[in-house]
């Protein structure tokens, strides 16, 4: 393995702070793995673990040929997008319930080409303050070598509650 090549065969197994049982995830996180997005769907997204307490989650993509560009490779917005989910999800893991995390910056570096099959992605929270937070992920092919790497800010927005009075309209 290089230096930057990790054993994927640990990400999602049970071991010391991480939580592999959906049942057991927080709330927004069980209801994102319940029903994903369509564009984490189609990207082929599977929560592996999550670790709340230190802000970091484990996921898979099972990436197929309809992500590549013209030359078999993952295309680069689908790697982005891969790391998104893994960085959104980190930060998610402690927003009160009705919460939710908009990006407002997302920077991403690709080391080398992704190619289809099952790539895996961590993301964690490296700093989380009242109403923003700064989360860093990577991303690995089935070897375990490192792809590509991350960063986002993102902040906290709560939804609002309806309106009773137009609610009776």
């Amino acid at each position: 393995m290089s230096a930057n090549a990790i054993d994927v065969s640990r990400l999602g197994t049970a071991r010391s702070g991480f939580e592999t049982a959906s049942e057991n995830w927080p709330p927004n996180v069980k209801a994102a793995h319940g029903k994903p997005s369509p564009t984490s769907a189609h990207l082929g997204l599977e929560i592996l673990a999550v670790n709340q307490a230190d802000g970091i989650v484990e996921m898979a993509f099972n990436a197929d040929d309809k992500l590549c560009n013209k030359w078999g490779g993952i295309q680069g917005g689908n790697v982005a997008a891969m790391l998104d989910d893994a960085m959104a999800f980190a930060i998610g893991l402690n927003l009160d319930w009705g919460q939710i995390s908009p990006t407002l910056e997302l920077k991403v570096s690709m080391l080398a080409p992704a190619r289809p099959g099952r790539l895996y992605a961590v993301g964690q929270v490296v700093r989380r303050g009242r109403s923003v937070g700064f989360v860093e992920g990577q991303l690995y092919d089935e070897a375990g070598q490192l792809l590509a790497t991350g960063s986002s800010t993102a902040n906290f927005v709560t939804l609002k509650k309806p309106d009773k009075k137009r609610e009776k309209k």
